[in-house]
């Protein structure tokens, strides 16, 4: 049974390994990577952007996420007073500042924007830099970008899972975040219900179960219909054995929220192994590295990193620094003593790497 520790650091080195097989292919229909890669599609970690096994901008905006998340906690415990989804929205805006320019500032805002690997530009979403652009944060009463719905929101959402919360806090967070670049009702619930998934894997829940749970919170949003239908769909597939090509287009291809959630639901739980789901998420038409990602969170989360194909973790760009913020995360959120005072403020040098801002 892997740790809660196993589960984090899998969560998020399995949505950089979904993410860097994606990456190459992401524009491409089924027959040209087939033409490309042979008759199974990509097989294995291959180069984009002029980088072996990138990371793009899907992992860039999770690792963000994570460091929005560890900042609010370190505020909070140490300021008493913190705004999660104002802290978050500022990690977003430095991701938005890694975009604009080739390298890091002399001075940057905390250690996640001080690393140079950030700075690739890597085919970012269009809402997620408008709506980050914009002069003032969205909110759900006045969402950015809202007839936006693709899956630029919900490909960053993970991270709200993570936490020791209940799966409904999760899902309030993430769609409170969704919508700074996302409003329409499908991107910011689909981001919801990924919080919500991944909560309830982190807590024992086979993704499986985790989905049907989500699926019982839809049904109280009137808004939840396109969420609900694609994620009842990808478990009714799910029940016809192990993902094919085909049947994940079925589902759509991944450009859009409850789309890419759902071909990603079905390939963990439809997959025999990790490798094989990962595989399946990316191997196909569409948003292939936003597919692989969220695959590769659930079936991270699920299993623990030591479930990940250890020969692609060994190849991935960035590994050290996805793991090191899946650690700091453990250390806020389950041994938040190691790193405080004895009033429970954040140690100096704690609140150096991670300023409650």
């Amino acid at each position: 049974m892997p740790t809660r520790a196993d589960r984090v650091r899998g969560c998020l080195l399995g949505g950089a390994l979904g993410d860097a097989l994606g990456a190459a292919i992401e524009f491409l229909s089924l027959e040209e990577i087939r033409r490309t890669h042979g008759p199974a599609g990509v097989a294995g970690l291959t180069s984009a952007y002029g980088v072996h096994a990138p990371l793009t901008d899907d992992t860039q905006m999770t690792l963000f996420t994570v460091e929005g998340l560890i900042r609010a906690s370190v505020r909070g415990r140490s300021k008493g007073i913190a705004h999660p989804p104002s802290v978050v929205w500022g990690a977003h805006r430095r991701w938005l500042v890694t975009q604009q320019q080739p390298a890091p500032p002399d001075q940057p805002d905390g250690w996640l924007a001080a690393q140079p690997v950030l700075y690739a530009r890597r085919a970012p979403g269009n809402a997620c830099l408008s709506g980050l652009e914009r002069g003032e944060m969205g909110t759900p009463a006045r969402p950015a970008n809202p007839d936006s719905k693709g899956c630029g929101a919900v490909m960053r959402s993970a991270p709200f899972g993570l936490l020791r919360w209940h799966p409904q806090a999760s899902w309030d967070l993430a769609v409170e975040c969704a919508v700074h670049t996302h409003g329409h009702p499908s991107g910011s619930l689909a981001a919801g219900a990924f919080g919500w998934i991944i909560a309830s894997v982190l807590w024992g829940a086979a993704v499986a179960e985790a989905t049907v749970s989500a699926l019982g919170r839809l049904a109280a949003e009137s808004d939840g219909g396109e969420v609900t239908d694609a994620l009842g769909a990808a478990l009714a597939l799910a029940e016809d054995g192990p993902p094919t090509a085909q049947r994940v287009e079925g589902l759509g291809a991944g450009w859009v929220a409850e789309e890419a959630l759902a071909i990603a639901v079905y390939c963990a739980v439809a997959a025999p192994d990790p490798r094989s789901a990962l595989l399946a998420a990316v191997n196909h038409s569409g948003d292939s590295d936003s597919t692989g990602s969220l695959c590769g969170n659930l079936v991270g989360a699920a299993l623990g990193v030591q479930a990940l194909p250890a020969d692609w973790l060994a190849q991935l760009e960035g590994y050290e620094l996805v793991d090191q913020l899946a650690a700091d995360l453990v250390t806020e959120v389950d041994h938040a003593d190691t790193v405080s005072d004895d009033v429970g403020t954040a140690t100096a040098d704690w609140f150096a790497r991670y300023p409650g801002s």
